[in-house]
């Protein structure tokens, strides 16, 4: 059976989005599920990329409206996906690949079980939490609780199909775009 689906989950600032991002703009069959957020905008972002950013209000509005497939909250904000999505990508016959937090995975599994999982691996939490700061341009207020979720949702890579440590951008780039192609050949 061909795939369908494809779950990338990671500790923020593990590379999970830059990693389907890039594959997404390379690989025409995928389709790049945008997820809502209550979380305000980082200056390199805008609306739909990566997220569709809403008011927690709206947010809340929509789960009352079972707009969302799962959404949950991590670390002080809220991320949703929405039927939506999932139900343009299968229209255009895509495969849907997304990255979505741990909490999320197991809802979609139940869901969808024969989604593929990936889980994307930092090298350690040190070098975990250096990524978050740079990217942040400084630490940001929650950096503890993220880095206490961090080693909390290591301990589940091993129930993923597959589990890529980015050690070195473009290598684990390399293996997680051979994992996926070879998953929708």
């Amino acid at each position: 059976m061909k795939t369908r689906m494809i779950i990338v989950a990671a500790p923020s600032g593990a590379g999970k989005s830059s990693f389907v991002e890039r594959l997404a703009a390379e690989d025409s069959r995928l389709h790049d599920v945008i997820t809502y957020t209550t979380r305000a905008m980082r200056n390199h972002e805008s609306p739909g990329k990566p997220y569709f950013f809403i008011s927690k209000e709206e947010f809340e509005k929509k789960i009352k409206e079972e707009f969302f497939i799962e959404w949950a909250q991590v670390h002080t904000n809220m991320y949703g996906t929405s039927y939506e999505q999932i139900q343009l990508a299968w229209a255009k016959d895509k495969v849907v690949i997304m990255d979505i937090d741990i909490q999320g995975v197991m809802t979609f599994k139940s869901k969808y079980p024969d989604a593929k999982t990936v889980f994307i691996m930092p090298p350690s939490i040190e070098e975990l939490k250096r990524r978050v700061i740079k990217r942040d341009g400084a630490p940001p207020p929650d950096l503890e609780v993220r880095m206490a979720n961090a080693e909390k949702e290591m301990t589940k890579a091993h129930e993923f199909d597959v589990q890529i440590v980015n050690d070195d951008f473009e290598r684990s780039y390399a293996e997680f775009k051979k994992t996926v192609e070879k998953w929708i050949a």
